[in-house]
Parts: C-alpha cells; sequence; structure tokens
C-alpha cells in the first residue's frame, strides 16, 4: 500500500506566486506520507490571456519551472508528476502543454506532450487551445514504485482509445483546468469510466477556482479506485487529496472480473 497525492491550485498570472504555493502544497503532501505526488495542469502560469504562457515557455532541460520540479523531487525525495509546463515547439507563437515526471534522486524519467487539444464555445465562453499549443503526437508511461503509471492531460480523458493503447497500467494520472462548464456535466463520470474500464486507480489533480482572468475552474481533485469508487476529493480550492493506492485490492478485483483478459482484439 502506498500513499499517492493529487495538488489542487488556484494559479495565478504570476509564475513566481504560483512556484510559492506549489513547494508548500508539495511539503504538505510529503508531511501526509505521499511518495507520488501530482501537480495540476498550468500550474505554473493561469494567465489573462491564453497567450501570455508562451512568453514563459522553457527550452527543454533547463529553465526555472523544470530546476523546481527537478529540486523539489530531490529535497522530498519522492516522485513529482509536474503538472504541465510550458516547453518551446518548432513554432515560436505556440508551446508543447508538457508534463514532465522526476523520481526521488531529481532525474527527469518521463515527458508527455499533450496530444488532445481543447476546443469549445458555447456562446458565452470561447476556447481554443490549438491557437498557442503545439500538439504531441507520442502516447507515454512510465515505471514507479506505484507499477506502471499512464499519462493523460485535461481533454486527454474524453478519449479512452489513449489511454487503453497503453496497455494495462496500474495508475492513471491526469493533470487538469476543467472548465467549470463541462467539469459539472462530466468531469467525475469521465473519471470513473477510465478507472472501471481500465481496471486501475485514476489520480486526478485539478485547478478548482476563480483564476485572475475571471476563468473559473472546476476543482474535483480526487482519486478512483478500480471499482469506480472516489477514495478522497478536494471540491474548490487550493489543497491535497491524499488516499491509499492499493495493489492487492487491484488485484483481487482483476481477479474476479477478468475484463481486461475478455477483450476480443480480432473483432
Amino acid at each position: 500500500m502506498m500513499k499517492i497525492t493529487a495538488i489542487q491550485m488556484v494559479s495565478l498570472a504570476d509564475p513566481a506566486t504560483n512556484i510559492q504555493t506549489a513547494k508548500r502544497l508539495l511539503q504538505q503532501a510529503k508531511s501526509a506520507g505521499a511518495e507520488l505526488a501530482v501537480l495540476p495542469e498550468y500550474w505554473s502560469i493561469m494567465g489573462l490571456r491564453d497567450t501570455d504562457k508562451v512568453a514563459f515557455a522553457e527550452e527543454p532541460g533547463n529553465g526555472v519551472l523544470q530546476n523546481f520540479l527537478k529540486q523539489m523531487a530531490q529535497e522530498l525525495q519522492m516522485t513529482i508528476v509536474g503538472g504541465t509546463i510550458p516547453l518551446q515547439s518548432s513554432d515560436s507563437h505556440k508551446i508543447y502543454n508538457a508534463c514532465l515526471v522526476f523520481d526521488p534522486s531529481g532525474t527527469q524519467i518521463a515527458r508527455y506532450d499533450k496530444i488532445h487539444l481543447f476546443g469549445f464555445t458555447n456562446g458565452e465562453e470561447s476556447y481554443q487551445e490549438s491557437n498557442t499549443i503545439q500538439a504531441g503526437d507520442e502516447i507515454v508511461s512510465f515505471d514507479s514504485a506505484v507499477g506502471k503509471v499512464g499519462l493523460g492531460i485535461c481533454y486527454d480523458l474524453r478519449f479512452p482509445e489513449l489511454f487503453r493503447n497503453m496497455g494495462v497500467c496500474d495508475l492513471l494520472v491526469l493533470p487538469a483546468a476543467f472548465t467549470y462548464t463541462t467539469g459539472q456535466a462530466h468531469w467525475e463520470i469521465l473519471l470513473r469510466a477510465r478507472a472501471i474500464e481500465n481496471q486501475c486507480y485514476v489520480l486526478a489533480s485539478a485547478q478548482g477556482g476563480t483564476h485572475d482572468s475571471g476563468r473559473r475552474t472546476w476543482g474535483h481533485s480526487m482519486l478512483i479506485d478500480p471499482w469506480g469508487k472516489v477514495l478522497s476529493c478536494l471540491e474548490e480550492g487550493e489543497g491535497v487529496v491524499v488516499a491509499d493506492l492499493d495493489r492487492e485490492a487491484m488485484q483481487n478485483i482483476r481477479n474476479n472480473l477478468p475484463a481486461l483478459k475478455h477483450r476480443r482484439f480480432a473483432c
């Protein structure tokens, strides 16, 4: 059994302030016994405009945000799934929305660039991530003390084939900044579905509140077990969600209902 943590933030337009908040919450997670922690999407900056994050794009392997994640993993002796940070792309007007993973030694062991880019408009709200983000094209998972961990980011949640193509995972992690509108309708349902169909734990780390731009995010960071039960949830505001990942309980579910073995790909 192992404690894992989702960190929920209400990030601001100022990266320096967000770094201090992330540091405090990571320390809180460690104090609660967590061995793996996940930061939310856009933890380092939720700008006044979508283009603001482009100005803070870092070169891969070098930068304030990457150094911070590396140092915190070393200092806390904890695996950190670094939410998302902006990394430079081949287009100077766009960034990769990248999730970097650092092990307790501070070594970067995985990078996932968000594949599915959110687009939504309802007459009152409008979002088009493809205007400022270059889509990734590689499915990513990594091995850890909790087992095989699959990486997704926010809008990826709506595409179950992404997670199935990772193979059998013990944990799926999802940093997110779901809008209040879509989150209220779909967030928990989709997260629980991904846990049930993949018979694994799902740890979702979200933005949860009203940001400098006036944008409101849904929050509800949570850990869900392989049976689809929500083990812990933080509805709104900053904080940490800490719960146990029980590999024995997961294996019992897979033994009792071996759905992963019943798939018929030839059909």
